[in-house]
């Protein structure tokens, strides 16, 4: 399957987090034909492993892109029909007014998200965002009615499909960060041409927006060498200062920061270096916001990297990622993995 076809099919679907299961064939699917072994343990997580060629204890190394999305759920049905929601994840509730939704109760309903008119309004009002508890959805439908089809703690996503922007560029929601499954996709498409030492253990993780849970089990049930996240960075646009964001179609950013282990990073870069693969540099102070949170302090703690594809318009409907870094991100992240060996793993692991 292409890269790009996967990923449209993966963000057109329904994956809110703690409900990524929707997502877990298409998942599987694509992944099997380029590794050696696929299992989904107890919380949804997809892992899919690809075996290396070393005759001796092979190293672990993990890549970890999560497949949930922030959304929405069900927690009210008013008289009229309306329903009254709450957020999963982080939103930003001046994103969704307007927006058209999917509910996903019995069968999947269209519906619109509304609000009191800017007529009707207090002048008070005027110059302030309206509240999520302020807005409702609409369905068309009568109480009854929906209460027969719609259920509390049902959930919703933005009725939104990807779509192809000017050049290589595309638009969708829950490219945060169905992009880096993307990524780990076709990262094992370009390693099933080379010979590599490490074992690879792909990994889909869940409910990364809301505490990361699936990469702490997974990362546990592992306990790879070397872990990194793949994730998604701020796209640079107009009002971001260039050291807080990263350019579109120039490359992943590579994390550096305190909870980056150096040596990796390091190495990271000498290999974009040797193979002519363009990158930026993502200055991470201190916590990543990203899967390698949970890796870092799982067992003993595990040396780990963020990878971040630049994505413009973060936790809304339209984020944009130039489908050019994705490769780029893959073919970087396939010659770091065949670059590990277990002659050179101690040295890149030494402070």
């Amino acid at each position: 399957m292409d890269t790009k076809v996967l990923l449209e099919l993966l963000c057109n679907g329904n994956g809110v987090s703690g409900y990524e299961h929707n997502l877990q064939d298409a998942i599987k699917s694509a992944f099997n034909r380029y590794t050696n072994d696929i299992k989904v343990d107890k919380l949804g997580n997809i892992i899919a492993f690809k075996k290396g060629v070393s005759n001796s204890d092979n190293i672990r190394i993990m890549l970890a892109a999560h497949i949930d999305e922030i959304g929405l759920m069900v927690k009210d049905i008013e008289e009229n029909g309306f329903i009254r929601f709450t957020n999963i994840g982080g939103i930003d509730s001046r994103t969704i007014l307007g927006q058209e939704v999917i509910v996903h109760g019995k069968e999947d309903l269209f519906g619109v998200i509304g609000s009191k008119p800017p007529h009707l309004q207090e002048a008070s009002e005027h110059d302030k965002a309206i509240k999520m508890e302020d807005m409702i959805i609409d369905i068309g439908y009568s109480k009854e009615k929906v209460h027969s089809l719609i259920n509390i703690g049902d959930t919703i996503t933005i009725r939104r499909s990807l779509t192809n922007l000017q050049g290589s560029r595309v638009t969708a929601k829950a490219l945060d960060d169905r992009a880096g499954v993307a990524v780990i996709y076709e990262t094992m498409k370009e390693l099933n041409k080379m010979k590599h030492e490490a074992d690879v253990y792909f990994v889909s993780t869940v409910q990364e927006e809301v505490g990361m849970a699936g990469a702490i089990v997974s990362t546990f049930g592992i306990n790879p060498d070397i872990g990194i996240a793949v994730d998604v960075g701020f796209g640079a646009t107009p009002e971001l200062s260039k050291s807080d964001s990263l350019e579109l179609g120039k490359g992943p950013g590579i994390t550096l920061g305190g909870n980056i282990h150096p040596g990796l990073r390091k190495k990271l870069t000498e290999v974009a270096a040797e193979y002519n693969i363009p990158f930026q540099m993502e200055i991470t102070p201190g916590l990543t916001g990203t899967d390698a949170r949970a890796m870092i302090m799982t067992k003993e703690g595990i040396p780990s990297l963020v990878l971040s594809i630049p994505l413009r318009y973060m936790h809304t409907s339209v984020e944009v990622v130039d489908m050019v870094d994705i490769k780029h991100s893959a073919k970087l992240l396939a010659f770091f993995i065949a670059s590990i060996s277990n002659e050179n793993l101690e040295g890149l692991l030494c402070y």
